[in-house]
This record gives C-alpha cells, structure tokens and sequence, in this order.
C-alpha cells in the first residue's frame, strides 16, 4: 500500500487521529504533549500515531495535511490543525464544540 493511502486509511478509520512524536502515555515533544494532554483533558478517546517511527510517514503526513508541523490533529477525517491551532481552540471552546457537532462527546 502507498504511503498516502496508509495515511488516508489510518485518518478514516479512526474518529480522533493525532500524528505525533512519541506515544499518547509518553510524548516526546512538548506540543504533542500539550495537545495529547488537552484531549486526555476532554476526555475523548484518539489514536495516536508515532511519527518518530517511520520517517517517510513523518513526511508524507506533512504532505498530506500542506501542513509542515507535528503534531497533527484529525476529527473525523478533517484536519483541525498543530499545536497552537488546537490549543487556541481549546482554550476558547471551539475544540469542545467541533467535538460536540461530530458526536464524539
């Protein structure tokens, strides 16, 4: 399989996606940490990709999205946005509300 068609396949079966550096219990960067810790935060259950695993999915994901930053969070099959995106949201109710419209909380 293709990588972008891996990535597409991961982005669709999975409601909440976040690619990111490390895991969900061990992040290793800050800003995956900050987005894994605000959706632990919302109580959400999500997939967590570890990019550091397989550089060709570190890029192709960047790729995909035309966005050049990890981490990168998908709802749905849409592209919310990195670190400062959702954190923003989060911090103004939007990411609650997105959640609220796509009947994840």
């Amino acid at each position: 399989m293709d990588i972008k068609e891996n990535l597409k396949t991961i982005i669709d079966s999975n409601e909440i996606c976040l690619f990111m550096k490390g895991v969900p219990e061990a992040p290793q960067c800050g800003f995956s940490m900050t987005v894994s810790n605000i959706l632990k935060v919302l109580n959400v259950n999500f997939k967590g990709i570890n990019v550091l695993e397989n550089e060709n999915m570190r890029q192709a994901i960047k790729e995909y999205s035309d966005w050049p930053t990890i981490p990168q969070l998908y709802i749905k099959g849409e592209f919310v946005g990195g670190c400062d995106i959702v954190k923003e949201m989060f911090e103004s109710g939007e990411l609650k509300k997105l959640l609220i419209k796509k009947e994840l909380v």
